[in-house]
């Protein structure tokens, strides 16, 4: 019952349709559980009433106030008057049938020591006799409610196919049946298990199992399909969802196994299928207890912070505790949107946000000169493909010459860690971007190399201006530098800048076509945590000139992701929407790889990230040939194509 109200100085109470309901039945109750003993004393004298004694009919009138209270009293306690008896399963029946043995087992004991002993029948079958008609109303109600809550039958339905006839399964469809707000119904299941094909769960028959999906789509007339599989593999749901998109369905998915184990399965909990659905792989979990202590009171610059890769590792620096939070960035746009997420999640952190370029050395001189940083994510560099092969120059500039100025920095200010984010394209590059990021895996091994050979000497600072940046050909080099410089490696990030499938996504809802390059191109793809929680574990595994890469499990043809969204979006490819192949892009290439041909792997305590050992390489014409590079990108060289070339043996530009 709800609480008072208070209005205009008088308390007014709120009748609900329930409290109502809830009164009959209480009044039901104790007319049953009296009836019940009294028709068991009937039958005990062979229904006659006048043949029962006075003295066993006299305890039974007297005792009727009593056990009624008690009734009233058990029932309340056991919350039997304030259940929806329309919608009551095993554990409500459960609970009546509960309640209706206590209330008998009190009876028996009080009617015999306050009046007198009865008859044994008269004991049990009045138990039995008020057992059965408690639980008779209550599924009554239920079984009445139900056949008149029936949909009108000729309403359109949109039909519905569950896959995965397990108890989630179960659920979902008794959670349609039950909306009288949705128009769906289930007409079908479908389950792997062949034990229940032909087989019916609440009258809605499995018919078969994934190979049967389609044909059932079209026997039956579906409009949608739910996937009830909450402890299925990524492998599995992806299958599923492939063979799902062959149809014209609306596709949704429980997507998690915890909703499953917490109990909180139901039909607003089915999500649409997302692209990371697609991938077909189990995300790559990681313990990142150890990569949250190495952050912990530290100071942790990330250069490009407030792109895509940078941002997300803002948020989980800033979520642990650092000791400062120092965000570089050349667009302020997208370092002020970061600035201001974190400022409002996190008002207690220290952050700085700057605006500047890798490119700068008298810049990036003056941050770490300042904050002196512990720890250096450089995520900053160019990356369109397409975009690099035009101005092949700024991506020398940017990505090469940018990552040498900072991992400079970074060692003459003796910083712990310099982690740089490299990319699977740095692998037998066909582009000058993916040449560029080699270029850098490079830098980052050649420094890593000279440290431990206590050659640092050999490292000068890169400069292009006039002035010298504290005398640059002379820096003090430290005593006993422990900075430690790795890289890591990872294919596509969904949802990162220049990512494909915003792109595609886009194309959708402009009415198409949808652009894919070649009908055999493939990609690895990741997410944009999965990308941060590797970052994150390199620089707790870091020994030093690793490269680390992920298992992203098989590629996915972009053809085939592209249709696939398509079909999510409701429509139908080459039909709805055209897909037009413009042919591969200057520099691209049809697949990418993980590692080169001379690199092995090592493995790491996780299963799923390797490590890819350093090649061999002559550092001291490494270092002169940048220098020339770096020159002749800043002069436009047209000859910058061939000079990488002659630095990076495997890259084989296929413009």
């Amino acid at each position: 019952m709800k609480m008072p109200i208070k209005n205009k100085g008088k308390f007014k109470i709120r009748i609900e349709m329930w409290h109502i309901l809830s009164a009959i039945l209480i009044i039901f109750d104790m007319m049953a559980v009296n009836c019940s003993y009294f028709l068991a004393l009937l039958i005990r004298f062979d229904g006659i009433f006048s043949a029962i004694p006075k003295e066993y009919l006299n305890a039974y009138i007297n005792f009727i106030p009593i056990n009624s209270a008690i009734c009233l009293v058990i029932f309340i306690l056991l919350k039997l008057y304030s259940t929806l008896w329309r919608y009551a399963g095993i554990t409500d029946i459960m609970r009546a049938g509960i309640g209706s043995a206590v209330v008998s087992v009190i009876h028996m004991i009080l009617i015999t020591v306050l009046f007198r002993r009865m008859p044994l029948s008269y004991y049990l079958w009045g138990a039995c006799f008020q057992y059965l008609v408690i639980i008779f109303v209550r599924l009554s109600y239920r079984i009445v409610s139900t056949l008149f809550s029936h949909r009108n039958p000729t309403q359109n339905f949109k039909k519905v196919m569950i896959i995965g006839a397990g108890s989630a399964g179960q659920t979902i469809a008794r959670g349609i049946e039950k909306d009288r707000n949705t128009d769906d119904r289930v007409v079908c299941m479908i389950d792997d298990n062949s034990a229940k094909w032909g087989r019916y769960i609440d009258k809605i028959p499995i018919v078969g199992g994934r190979d049967d999906i389609l044909s059932a789509v079209e026997q039956f007339e579906i409009n949608k399909i739910y996937i009830a599989m909450p402890s299925a593999s990524k492998e599995e749901i992806r299958d599923i969802i492939t063979i799902c998109s062959e149809s014209d369905c609306i596709i949704k998915h429980l997507p998690d196994f915890y909703q499953y184990v917490n109990g909180e399965i139901s039909v607003g909990a089915m999500k649409d299928v997302s692209v990371e659905d697609l991938l077909g792989r189990e995300p790559v979990n990681t313990d990142l207890h150890e990569a949250f202590n190495l952050i912990y009171r530290k100071t942790i610059l990330v250069t490009g912070g407030g792109g895509s890769i940078g941002s997300e590792l803002c948020r989980q620096i800033a979520a642990h505790q650092p000791e400062r939070l120092i965000i570089f960035d050349i667009y302020e746009n997208n370092a002020y949107n970061i600035q201001q997420e974190l400022k409002d999640k996190h008002p207690d952190l220290k952050l700085d946000v700057l605006i500047g370029s890798v490119r700068d050395s008298r810049r990036l001189e003056q941050i770490f000169s300042k904050y002196k940083p512990d720890i250096v994510y450089h995520a900053a560099a160019h990356k369109h493909v397409p975009l690099m092969e035009d101005s092949p120059c700024e991506s020398i500039k940017n990505n090469v010459i940018g990552t040498y100025k900072t991992a400079y920095a970074a060692m003459i200010h003796n910083c712990e860690k310099f982690v740089l984010i490299s990319t699977d394209k740095a692998v037998n590059p066909t582009n000058i971007m993916g040449a560029s990021k080699r270029l850098c895996e490079m830098i980052i091994q050649s420094f890593d190399r000279n440290i431990k050979e206590h050659n640092e000497s050999s490292l000068h600072r890169m400069f292009t201006h006039s002035e010298t940046v504290g005398n640059a050909h002379t820096d003090t080099v430290p005593e006993n530098i422990r900075t430690e410089f790795v890289a890591v490696r990872f294919g596509n990030v969904l949802g990162s800048n220049g990512s494909v499938v915003p792109l595609f996504k886009k194309q959708i809802e402009n009415g198409g076509p949808v652009t894919v390059t070649h009908p055999d191109i493939i990609r690895y793809f990741m997410t944009i945590p999965e990308a941060v929680s590797l970052v994150l574990l390199a620089g707790t595994y870091a020994k030093g000139g690793e490269i680390f890469v992920l298992d992203m499990g098989s590629p996915v043809k972009i053809d085939t992701l592209a249709r696939n969204l398509i079909k999510l979006s409701g429509l139908k490819p080459d039909v709805d929407i055209k897909i037009q192949y413009t042919g591969l892009r200057p520099g691209e290439k049809l697949f990418e790889e993980k590692l080169m041909e001379e690199e092995g792997l090592k493995t790491t305590p996780n299963k799923l990230i390797h490590i890819g050992n350093p090649i061999r390489f002559d550092t001291a014409l490494f270092s002169k040939q940048l220098d020339e590079l770096m020159l002749a990108a800043y002069e436009n060289s047209d000859d910058i194509i061939d000079m990488v070339k002659e630095i990076v043996p495997t890259f084989k530009h296929n413009n």
